[in-house]
């Protein structure tokens, strides 16, 4: 199991890596250079490149702000192009709406989907992990009787939504109590496939959960999932551009994230991914939002 400690160590990196995209190509060789042979720790203490990540930001120096999980600070550079954009279509909004925007949203779709291992056909930009979420779990073919089985620790919203299926559709919520924390990614796995019911027709977990950070053995619990002819659903709100994670990484049917976390996008702004293979061959999948 990684320590806290550790974590940090590796994500100093991590995080600088997103946070230099915010600074021209110059400076970003000039701060690469000036940490690339040291080490983690060496890094964390190089006051000087930290001081360049700084300058990328505009936020309260006040402050320590660490809920990033929750939403990011963007980078100077995205404030500034959100703005310029912003006074942009003003000038002229439905001419840059149908002219401009829609054709720059799809060389960001294409962007994502290819951050993501996927087509773009299979992605869909939302405003955020919840609309994405709920467009599945609201949308997807269910029956009453039909299960969904999630754990006590998923997100409040997603849990919400189901409650909403229950009362509209009479679908059962199976809500697993997770052993906090856990033993091992065994344990998690086992603890999935006993709670599978014949009855069970959707699996929605997180990838990290974000009230306690643990993680699920995606791809394990997907091939449990598939064999038995039921679909995943997961929640990658806090996995997304934090890890280096990929579609065929996970191998689930839907995956849904927001984008002004760890990615550091402008706010409200999400994706939705939903697997075109799968959703031919289940007939149960939720249509796909244009753009």
């Amino acid at each position: 199991m990684i320590t806290r400690r550790a974590f940090f160590k590796g994500a100093s990196i991590t995080a600088s890596a997103a946070a230099l995209a915010a600074l021209s190509v110059e400076r970003i060789e000039a701060a690469t250079a000036s940490v690339a042979s040291l080490s983690p720790d060496e890094a964390a203490r190089n006051e000087d490149y930290w001081r360049e990540i700084q300058q990328a930001f505009t936020v309260d120096r006040s402050k320590i702000y660490l809920n990033s999980a929750g939403v990011s600070p963007t980078p100077r550079i995205v404030t500034e192009a959100v703005v310029h954009h912003t006074w942009h279509q003003e000038k002229a909004p439905s001419l840059t709406a149908f002219s401009e925007i829609a054709p720059g949203m799809e060389t960001i779709r294409a962007g994502l989907a290819k951050m993501f291992g996927c087509e773009a056909e299979e992605t869909a930009i939302v405003r955020n992990a919840t609309e994405a979420l709920q467009t599945v779990l609201l949308g997807v073919g269910l029956k009453a009787g039909d299960e969904v089985l999630t754990t006590t620790q998923d997100y409040w919203a997603m849990l919400d939504a189901l409650e909403q299926r229950r009362l509209r559709d009479g679908i059962v919520v199976n809500k697993i109590k997770i052993p906090t924390p856990s033993k091992s990614l065994d344990d998690l796995t086992a603890v999935i496939e006993q709670s599978i019911t014949p009855r069970t027709r959707l699996i929605l977990v997180s990838h990290p959960v974000n009230l306690t950070g643990q993680h699920f053995p995606i791809k394990r619990i997907c091939e449990i999932a598939h064999r038995r002819g039921i679909e995943v659903c997961v929640d990658g709100a806090q996995s997304f551009a934090q890890l280096d994670i990929k579609r065929d990484d996970l191998d689930c049917d839907y995956f849904g994230t927001s984008l002004h976390k760890w990615l550091m996008a402008p706010k409200v702004t999400g994706m939705l991914y939903v697997g075109a293979t799968r959703s031919k061959s289940s007939g149960r999948c939720c249509p796909l939002p244009k753009g």
